[in-house]
This record gives structure tokens, sequence and C-alpha cells, in this order.
């Protein structure tokens, strides 16, 4: 167990510049800005000088409506029979950092679902981007939907102002059967993005690996670029793009061999030429079933891999592991940063795969901030204290009763945040989610002016399981609700 950091760390000269520690940091926004059911921080961008904070709602509840199976004996946090019940309307709130004024700048309309009852057309906001297509007199704010599987389907909002956000494709980006957009990647004058996931319980596995582009977004002009699943029907989404270089990078998520990472200079007409760079999860398997986060850093692309549904896909029966680092150079050379040894070769910063925690189910995000790199994961952890232990393997009831639950729970639980200077060095600035074991994951990342903004997702609000011996009850959650975490160096 890696025990958290106390003194901000200094290295002796010759010294990098400090990178920001765990005291560097402040929580700007607590308890879901003030409402438990404000889950996920799933999208931020920085836009016209403000921040920008795309939220999910109840996802724990949505977990629980959902056909994603489950194990728990008693559900984590307290969930209506229908879902429904619930404000699912999702928000976007808009941060001043001068005069550290937060205020919901749009919220999801209601409309008529199939069944003809009135639902929330947005329950989430996945992926957000600043892009300036052809119709945009400036750069634009375009962010990704997650809909109701009661609705018509996810599209592209646009925002000038951060005032009016609107609906700029059909549902569906172009009428396909998908609930969710997660990525969105601008490239040499075009944005990018690819179905997430489609209704039935498979908010990560669209079943339609294909990306399109649009030159004019504004106009819901898209055309596919790639051949379904590159070819391989076993690539069941593209999960995360990047620009890196000369190229475009696509990330799959497959269930069969593990991740592929292709990339393109999208150059002619669609169909691009698209070469294959990494396969079979870079050799691991379907242990790196996803690819979860990219990052360009001083002259390569780290890859952050992750399995679906948190770590443990029990659908297809992958996991639980822990995920790996890959560093990518564009000469197609590529090596494990942390993660298994492998054909003779060991990872170069010695940690195994999670940085030696099983319990990181993802490496979520990353992003460069100040010549430091920075790394969050998700830790499920936490989800042992709800966990039936009927259903555990015995040697590893033996491992979590040997450690002791509660000091897991004490020491362990909540998300980890690492940075490195050089890519092989890493620090912890935290691995207990900022002090909040129910902060389970950094979800998003942003470097500014003003700092790095951190935000935590948190679904266990506004009311969690408590167990008393064998006995379960909900009670109010102080901790429960998403958190916006900002660091820089001048706190002190």
């Amino acid at each position: 167990m890696t025990p958290n950091p106390t003194p901000c760390w200094r290295a002796s000269e010759p010294s990098p510049p400090a990178g920001l520690c765990r005291t560097d940091f402040r929580k700007i926004a607590p308890n879901g800005f003030g409402d438990g059911h404000n889950s996920y921080p799933h999208s931020m961008a920085w836009h016209q000088g403000h921040l920008y904070v795309g939220v999910t709602r109840a996802n724990m509840c949505m977990l629980k409506a959902s056909k994603i199976p489950k194990r728990f004996p008693f559900w984590p946090v307290e969930c209506p029979d229908d879902l429904y019940e619930l404000d699912m309307r999702a928000r976007i709130y808009q941060y001043e950092p001068v005069s550290e004024h937060w205020r919901e700048a749009f919220r999801s309309p209601m409309i008529a679902g199939l069944h003809g009852s009135q639902i929330p057309r947005d329950m989430g906001y996945r992926g957000m981007a600043v892009f300036q297509g052809d119709s945009d007199p400036e750069p634009a704010l375009y962010v990704a939907t997650y809909a109701s599987a009661r609705g018509p389907g996810a599209m592209i909002l646009r925002s000038v102002d951060g005032e009016e956000f609107t609906p700029v494709s059909k549902p569906g980006l172009v009428n396909l059967p998908t609930n969710s957009i997660r990525t969105l990647t601008p490239f040499k004058g075009r944005l990018f993005t690819a179905p997430t996931g489609q209704a039935g319980g498979q908010p990560n596995t669209s079943g339609i690996a294909v990306i399109y582009e649009s030159r004019d977004p504004l106009k819901g002009d898209w055309r596919p670029v790639n051949t379904p699943g590159f070819g391989d029907p076993d690539n069941v989404v593209v999960f995360e793009m990047t620009a890196f270089g000369e190229y475009l990078y696509a990330g799959t998520g497959n269930i069969r061999q593990g991740y592929q990472v292709w990339r393109t200079r999208a150059e002619g007409n669609p169909p691009y030429r698209w070469e294959l760079v990494l396969e079979k999860g870079a050799h691991r398997g379907v242990f790196n079933q996803m690819v979860m986060s990219f990052q360009e850093f001083k002259g390569a692309l780290y890859i952050g891999s992750g399995i679906q549904n948190g770590g443990i896909d029990l659908v297809n029966k992958i996991g639980p592991a822990a995920p790996e680092l890959i560093r990518f150079y564009p000469d197609g050379e590529w090596e494990v940063v942390v993660g298994a040894p492998r054909d003779g070769k060991a990872a170069t910063s010695g940690y195994l795969p999670g940085y030696g925690n099983a319990f990181n189910g993802y490496f979520w995000r990353m992003m460069a901030h100040e010549g430091w790199l920075y790394l969050g994961t998700f830790d499920w952890s936490l989800m042992l204290y709800f966990a039936n232990q009927q259903n555990w393997a015995e040697r590893f009831r033996h491992i979590v009763n040997r450690v002791g639950l509660d000091d897991i729970m004490e020491r362990q639980a909540g998300g980890d945040l690492y940075r490195s200077f050089d890519g092989d060095n890493w620090l912890p600035v935290t691995t207990d989610g900022f002090g909040n074991r129910y902060n389970y994951g950094f979800r998003v990342l942003v470097s500014t002016e003003h700092g790095l903004f951190v935000g935590a997702a948190n679904p266990f609000g506004p009311r969690v399981a408590v167990r008393d011996g064998s006995a379960w009850s909900y009670q109010d959650n102080p901790q429960g609700g998403l958190e916006i975490w900002l660091g820089r160096k001048h706190h002190r």
C-alpha cells in the first residue's frame, strides 16, 4: 500500500521546477455544487476565460437501473424504484476564476420520450472541445451528450457565449443507435468523434467503431472516415482519440485481443489511410481492454488503459486487472512505463500495473501542466465495503482480511493522482481521493494559466449505505457528490 505524501516533495539540485503536491490543491466545488446527485464531472474545458464542467447525474442509480451485472447485497446509494423519479437533467457549470464564482450555465430540457412520458433530453455531458468550424465566426464550445435510453439518442451541442447551448447534430449524431458520445477531437481543421455507448446497459461499447469528421459541425455535416472496426469485429468502440504530431490517433476497445491504436494523417478523401501501430493491448491481451486516455508529453504519446465498468467486465468475464501506461514514439517504438514486464523488458518506472495498486481499474485521464505529466486513476477499493464477500475467491478474501477492510477504507480508498517530470519517475500527489474515500476517480484534468483543475467522480450522494453489524441503512453523506479541485503553487 502506497502511503500518502505528507510534506511537499522538492528535488535537490539539479532539479526540475517543483510540481504540484497535495498541499498545493484546494477544493473549489464540494458536494456536487451543493447537489449530491451531481456525480460525474464527465467533461471539462476552458473557454473564453471560464471553466466549464459537464455533469452526469446519479450514476449509481443509473447503474442500478441498467442491465450491467451487479453483485451488491444492498445498493450503495439510496435510489427510487423508478430512476426517472429523480431530476436527471444534466447540468453545465461555469467557473469564473477571478471572482471564484460558480454558476449553473445550462440545464437539459425535458422532452417526450419513446413511451410518451417526459424525460430529460440529456442525462450527462461526456465530452467537450473548443473548435472553430467553417461556419463559426469564432471558436465555440462543443459538447457531447449522454442521452436517456428512452430518448432519441446522443447529440452534439454548441455554445459561443457559454450561455446558450444548442443542438447542432441529429440525435445519434447521424441517426445512429447510440446514446452517448465521449470524445471530441480537433485535428487539421476538422472535429472528429465516434459513438461510444448504446442502450441496454452498454455505455462503453457502441458496437459502432466508426469515426466521423466534420469541417462544419454547426451545419451537422458529419461523414465516416474509417472502415467499421478497422476491419476487426472485436473492436467494439473507438473510445479515445487525440492529435499527436502529424497524426490523429484512435484507441479502440477490443473484447477478445486487447485494445488497438491506429493513426492517420487524414489526407485525401475518406476513408483515410489508417496505420495500425499497437495491437493486442500492447501485447498484454484483454487486461488492456480499452484505451482510456491519451496525452502527449515531451515528444512522446502516453497511453493509459482500463477494463470497462470499473476494471471488472462481468459481461465478457475480463478482470479484475490493473491498468498499464505505455509510451509511444513517432517512429513506432514503444515501451511499458507502468505495467507488467514482457519480452525481457521491465517497466521503466519500476511500477507494476496500477502503480502497484491492484484496485486501480483505469488510468482515466492525463494532462501536461507546467512541465509535469499528471495522471488520475479510477480506484474501486471503496466498492469492497459494499460487496458481498461470499462471492470473493478464497485467496482474495484472505488478502483483504489480512490487510483489514477498515484499513483499506481509511488508507487506500479514493482515486490516485500521480505526477512525473520525465515520464519514468512518478510521485503520488494523493492516493486517497484528496482525503475523501468517495472520490473514487479523477475523470477530468484541465491545465490553465490559473492552475490545474481536477474533477473527482463521486456518485455516493446524497445518501449512502452504512453497515452496522449485519444490518444496512441509508444515511446522509456530507462527502457525497462530485468535487472540483484547483492546484497551483501560490496557495501556500
